[in-house]
């Protein structure tokens, strides 16, 4: 009994509210070692669950991106095979890595970028096989002695001039790709060829590997759920329309305090940043689109580079909706009598401008030419004409100073300083910032209208079939052409 009674011995301790605590004893250093494994393994499972749910979001966002990975697993799969049967390693032996390797390095999400790294890939290995075999040639018959320095020079000079060559706009645009694989392949032929006898079946063989690993990429990448590069690009610039339409639209009806839901406004009006930071991916898509056969409804010579145009005119526009996003959150702000004098009148030129943006989605998303657009475009001129006849016809000494005596007797009987406030020139000049950012935007609407149309010219968009333009609506030109 006394053994089972010390085997509990417990320590007690009380403290002053009365109650008292049990003292444990402290852990050894085994179990210090295991709660910090404990907890270094609690960490890792946190960590390694968030990735995979992170990857979940991405392939339920984009179905393509996980059909790309099956794309690239079967390519793989199938160009192994050249190295798992023993007559086709009997054929090509050790240099069928190179068509391993040749799928791993050019097969890209888009067709257009497969396009370009294949063609660029045999195109540059063919040329630098050619041209190191024959300097090889000719080195064979300067003798034992000239031929290293002979190899040495060439490939001295070739992999220089390759590599200024990726130094000019239009070739680093176009094959940069194929300029890098034209030193890789010329010096590796170049110094293996000084010690291997049979240069010639060497080259030979590493080519048709090449060829192989390219096709098969081109086939699997066209024939299995293909992602066109010019089709993600018309996606982008209709998108990147509808999001500055948006931005447009949010950043009035803020500034002007209509009724709508506040995180709706936000949300909407943050759409403008998507254009300004698409510029990068609008080059990239542009330049692999013109790789791409024919698809869809779009040719082999489709005009790609007038929508790089259209996307620096929406950017132009963006910038000017930037700008009156920032006179929303400007400290000095206009009276709001004089906001409400201005409401209807920018409220209308929104609407209009709005309404011109709209049509010109429609008439990308469809590829046919509107007949509604100079209605369209007339309305958003006469409406921001209206809004500059206002400004002008604003009686601005009286007004103000009948709106600063207001607040300045409302600022006294409240106990404030009149010196606070700003000088009354200064209450009306964030409104004429924005009328004459409205005014700016419409103009440069007229320069996407432009865009727009040239592009139908270009690509030779059907004309609308219906809807002949309004009767009664004004006829202005285009303010772009002012």
């Amino acid at each position: 009994m006394a053994k089972k009674a010390s085997s509990r011995l417990e320590w007690r301790i009380n403290v002053p509210d009365g109650t008292s605590k049990v003292l444990e004893p402290e852990s050894g250093v085994v179990g210090k070692i295991w709660v910090g494994l404990k907890g270094c393994m609690g960490i890792i499972v946190l960590k390694v669950w968030r990735v995979l749910e992170n990857a979940w979001h991405i392939g339920v966002a984009d179905p393509r991106k996980v059909i790309h990975c099956i794309k690239v697993g079967l390519a793989l799969s199938i160009v192994s095979l050249f190295y798992y049967m023993r007559p086709l390693y009997d054929d090509f032996g050790g240099n069928a890595m190179w068509a391993v390797m040749t799928v791993v390095v050019v097969f890209e999400y888009t067709v257009g970028a497969t396009f370009y790294k294949c063609i660029n890939r045999v195109i540059a290995t063919f040329l630098a096989g050619a041209l190191g075999v024959g300097i090889h040639l000719v080195a064979e018959q300067s003798g034992d002695q000239l031929k290293p320095i002979i190899l040495g020079i060439s490939v001295f000079l070739f992999a220089s001039a390759a590599t200024f060559s990726r130094f000019i706009p239009s070739v680093k645009a176009r094959f940069d790709y194929g300029a890098m694989i034209f030193i890789l392949t010329f010096s590796l032929v170049s110094v293996s060829g000084y010690r291997v006898v049979e240069l010639f079946e060497l080259a030979h063989l590493r080519l048709s590997t090449i060829a192989i690993g390219t096709s098969l990429c081109i086939l699997v990448t066209t024939l299995f759920c293909p992602v066109w590069a010019g089709c993600e690009l018309h996606h982008l610039i209709h998108q990147n329309m509808e999001k500055l339409a948006d931005s447009l639209d949010g950043c009035v009806t803020e500034y002007f305090k209509e009724n709508g839901s506040e995180k709706d406004l936000n949300k909407k009006m943050q759409g403008y940043k998507c254009v300004l930071n698409s510029k990068a991916a609008e080059e990239s898509m542009a330049n692999f689109a013109r790789w791409e056969p024919t698809h869809g409804r779009f040719n082999f010579r489709h005009p790609w580079k007038q929508y790089l145009k259209i996307g620096a005119s929406l950017r132009n526009c963006a910038y000017c909706i930037e700008t009156l996003n920032s006179c929303i959150s400007s400290e000095i702000q206009a009276p709001p009598c004089l906001r409400k004098h201005f409401s209807n009148k920018c409220m209308k030129a929104s609407s209009y401008s709005i309404n011109v943006l709209k049509e010109l989605v429609i008439t990308i998303v469809k590829m046919k030419k509107s007949s509604n657009i100079d209605v369209k475009v007339a309305e958003m001129n006469f409406a921001v004409e209206e809004l500059v006849d206002a400004l002008k016809s604003l009686p601005t000494t009286h007004f103000i100073a009948t709106t600063t005596g207001e607040e300045s007797t409302k600022a006294k009987a409240e106990g404030v300083e009149g010196s606070e406030h700003p000088n009354p020139i200064m209450k009306v000049l964030p409104l004429v910032k924005v009328v004459s950012l409205m005014v700016e935007i419409a103009t440069r609407i007229g320069g996407v209208v432009n865009a727009v149309e040239e592009l139908a010219r270009l690509a030779e968009f059907k004309a609308a079939k219906d809807g002949k333009p309004k009767q009664n609506q004004p006829t202005d030109k285009l303010v772009a052409d002012h």
